[in-house]
């Protein structure tokens, strides 16, 4: 007997095109072992630009994310990257690297800071999880780091938790030239917030001991709202 018997709903499904639903796909097992896991950091950043491209060009693939590729991950996972990246609702580093479950190793935290839980999370996905590769990304127009701009400017009228993130951004702020105004101050403020933290995670003894073995690589990245493409930093 038919181990997925069809049904009047995969009949109306197959009739217009579509693909049977509640069921794999004939291509989910080529899609888990068409891509093996990065070998090291350049591989899995080729690998995210890759995404990124697709997800700019509205071209994604939508890879490991049908439910045989689910039962696939359920005793275990191996994430090839791992991205500190904001809480922004406009920024999920999945779809923005048209990664699927199981691909990346995410921390999310508004303004992208580094603080002591965010850095244990890193360790881990070092640690036990053998990510390569760790991204920062900022984004255009954060509203996080707008605040800690206006803060620093003396415009800080926000309750104690939000005062509390801000001033974590702020020392990676205070080198910004005293000519950029409007929105090419935010613009750089954001970049200089992804390079200060990378310097936090670099400074933590850990952190820093894994760099220097190459255990892992640390990049940094802004993602622009508008055009949907990721920017590395040099």
């Amino acid at each position: 007997m038919d181990e997925f018997p069809v049904n009047r709903r995969d009949l109306m499904a197959a009739a217009v095109g579509l693909p049977l639903l509640g069921r794999p796909g004939p291509s989910d097992d080529l899609q888990a072992e068409a891509q093996p896991r990065p070998v090291d950091a350049d591989e899995a950043l080729e690998r995210l630009k890759e995404g990124n491209r697709r997800f700019a060009s509205g071209k994604v693939r939508h890879a490991h994310q049908a439910a045989s590729w689910r039962e696939h991950l359920k005793s275990s996972q191996h994430p090839f990257a791992t991205i500190l990246a904001c809480s922004d609702s406009r920024v999920p580093p999945e779809l923005v690297f048209d990664q699927g479950f199981g691909d990346l190793f995410v921390v999310r935290v508004a303004g992208n800071v580094v603080a002591s839980d965010v850095v244990g999370s890193l360790q881990y996905a070092i640690r036990h999880l053998k990510t390569s590769l760790v991204v920062v990304m900022g984004h255009e127009s954060c509203g996080a780091v707008t605040a800690a701009v206006q803060a620093l400017q003396g415009r800080d009228d926000e309750p104690r938790f939000i005062s509390d993130l801000l001033k974590a951004i702020e020392p990676g702020l205070r080198d910004l030239p005293a000519g950029l105004k409007g929105d090419d101050r935010i613009h750089a403020a954001v970049e200089a917030n992804v390079r200060w933290s990378m310097r936090q995670l670099s400074g933590v003894p850990e952190g820093k001991l894994a760099l220097d073995e190459k255990r892992a690589s640390l990049v940094g990245a802004v993602y622009e709202l508008d055009k949907g493409a990721v920017r590395f930093l040099a």
